[in-house]
């Protein structure tokens, strides 16, 4: 079964490697998946991923869309998106973080203090 669904990708440049894929909102509450912003990047380039996330660029017969499949215990979700959105997304994401520079954005003091608990 087919049907549109509203989504929005995202980035912080406080979590320089990941995107996050929301769908939902805001009708309803969304549901939000995160995965490496890597992943997306080459996805645009050749099929990339395994396990619960793979990205396939210029599928079939609708050459100007990629698809995104979502595995969980629950279920797979199948999302075709408009490659040139994704890319214009990647464009504005790579201006604020480039490639290779994700390490210098991370708060290693703070990423710390949030996995030991620990709060100043």
């Amino acid at each position: 079964m087919s049907a549109p669904l509203p989504a929005v990708l995202l980035y912080d440049p406080d979590d320089p490697y990941a995107v996050r894929l929301s769908f939902g909102a805001p009708a309803a509450d969304p549901v939000d998946w995160v995965f490496a912003r890597s992943l997306l990047i080459e996805g645009l380039r050749r099929p990339v991923g395994i396990g619960d996330v793979l990205v396939i660029p210029r599928h079939g017969r609708h050459p100007r869309f990629m698809r995104i499949v979502l595995r969980s215990p629950a279920g797979v979700a199948v999302i075709d998106v408009a490659e040139s959105p994704v890319t214009a997304f990647l464009r504005r994401s790579v201006s604020l973080v480039p490639p290779g520079t994700e390490s210098f954005h991370i708060d290693l003091d703070r990423t710390l203090d949030a996995l030991t608990g620990r709060w100043d």
